[in-house]
C-alpha cells in the first residue's frame, strides 16, 4: 500500500472522489486541467471543477467497464467466459487480448514464477473469510498441476486453453493496466495534474501545480497504515508497492498471505515483506507484474531483475524493516 501526501499550495481546491473498484478502495484527484505538459512552475495554475469532475467520471466509467471484462470473479466476464470454454477458442475485447499478451510477457520473463493461470490455486483461497481456513492439500497441489501459462493460445482476439483445466486469473497485473488506460482517460479529458490511487497502485499524472513533485509516503508493513517508511517525489511516474501483508491471515500462529506459489500452491518463502516499484507514466501493469515476481524470486534474484530492465527502479523491505535499493532508486526520510 503507498499512502499518498498531496498537499498543494495552489489556491484552487483540487477536485477529489472516492470509489471502490478491483476489490479495493479507489481515489481520483485532479490538481489541475489543461493540455497535458502544460503545468509548470512559472504558469499560473488552472483547475476547472466541471472539467475535472467530469474527467473522473469518464476515468471511473472506464474502470467499471474493464473489470466487467477482465474480472475472474464476473460470469460474463471474458477471463470467466475463456475459464468456461473447456479448451474452446473465445472472442474477447482488445483489452482483455492486450493484457493476456502483457501477462504471458511476464510470466515467461519470470521462469513462471508468476503465472496468469494461477486461478484454480486462488479460487481454493480466501482471505476475506471471517473465519479462515486453509484449502484441502490434495485439491490445492491437484489445482496447481495446470499452473502453466504456454497453455494459453492467443490468436488476435480469440484465445483459447489448450489444457481445459486451466483457469486464468489476472489479479497480479489487471489493476496496474486499468490504472493506465484510466491515466489516458483523465489526460485525453485534459487533465494535466493529478494523482490515481488504486490501493497499492499510484500513477503521479505531470506534477503539482507548482511544479514540484508529488510526494508519497510508503507505508510500513503490518502498521495498518499508520505509519510510512519512506517518502517517493514522483512526477510523470507511476508506483507500485505489493507486500505480504496486504491480505494474509493466520493459523496457530502462523500467517498465510496471498502471495502464492506456482509450483505448491501455498504462500512463496521469501526474504521479502514489500517491494516498491517506480518507473515511467504508462507502465503501471509493468511493475504491478514486476512486484509480484520480487515478492515471490526475494532480494537478490529481485534485484538482478530490476537491474537488468530499463527504466524500473525497486525498493526492497525485509521482515526486519531493512531496506535494499536498486541502483537508480532514491527515498526521502518521512
Amino acid at each position: 500500500m503507498i499512502i499518498t501526501q498531496t498537499a498543494c499550495s495552489s489556491e484552487a481546491e483540487p477536485v477529489s472522489v472516492d470509489n471502490y473498484y478491483l476489490d479495493t478502495s479507489c481515489n481520483i484527484t485532479v490538481y489541475g486541467t489543461g493540455e497535458y505538459g502544460t503545468a509548470n512552475a512559472d504558469a499560473k495554475p488552472e483547475l476547472d471543477e466541471e472539467i475535472a469532475k467530469n474527467a473522473i467520471d469518464e476515468a471511473y466509467a472506464l474502470c467499471a467497464q474493464m473489470e466487467k471484462k477482465i474480472s475472474k470473479t464476473i460470469e460474463v466476464s471474458d477471463v470467466s467466459r475463456i475459464n468456461n470454454a473447456n479448451g474452446e477458442w473465445v472472442e474477447v475485447c482488445d483489452w482483455t487480448a492486450e493484457l493476456l499478451g502483457k501477462g504471458i510477457e511476464y510470466s515467461k520473463l519470470s521462469d513462471g514464477d508468476f503465472d496468469i493461470t494461477i486461478g484454480g490455486v486462488t479460487a481454493l483461497w480466501d482471505f476475506h473469510a471471517l473465519e479462515p481456513k486453509l484449502p484441502n492439500s490434495d485439491e490445492l497441489s491437484a489445482a496447481a498441476q495446470h499452473v502453466h501459462y504456454d497453455c494459453i493460445e492467443l490468436d488476435g482476439n480469440r484465445v483459447r486453453l489448450s489444457d481445459p483445466a486451466a483457469q486464468l486469473d489476472l489479479g497480479g497485473i489487471a489493476k496496474g493496466y486499468i490504472g493506465d488506460k484510466m491515466a489516458d482517460c483523465l489526460i485525453e479529458n485534459k487533465v494535466n495534474s493529478a494523482i490515481i490511487n488504486l490501493g497499492g497502485n499510484i500513477i503521479c499524472i505531470g506534477s503539482k501545480p507548482s511544479g514540484d513533485d508529488f510526494s508519497i509516503g510508503i507505508e510500513t508493513p503490518y502498521s495498518d497504515r499508520s505509519e510510512i517508511s519512506g517518502v517517493l517525489n514522483l512526477s510523470d511516474k507511476t508506483a507500485v508497492t505489493s507486500g505480504v501483508y496486504e491480505r494474509y491471515f493466520e493459523i496457530d500462529g502462523k500467517k498465510y498471505h496471498h502471495i502464492l506459489s506456482t509450483e505448491t500452491g501455498y504462500p512463496v518463502d521469501s526474504d521479502v515483506v514489500a517491494v516498491s516499484l517506480v518507473t515511467d507514466i504508462g507502465r503501471s501493469a509493468d511493475i504491478d507484474a514486476l512486484g509480484t515476481i520480487c515478492l515471490i524470486k526475494g532480494v537478490d534474484q529481485g534485484l538482478k531483475l530490476i537491474e537488468s530492465i530499463d527504466g524500473v527502479e525497486a525498493c526492497f523491505t525485509r521482515e526486519d524493516g531493512s531496506k535494499v535499493l536498486s541502483s537508480g532508486m532514491e527515498i526521502s526520510e518521512p
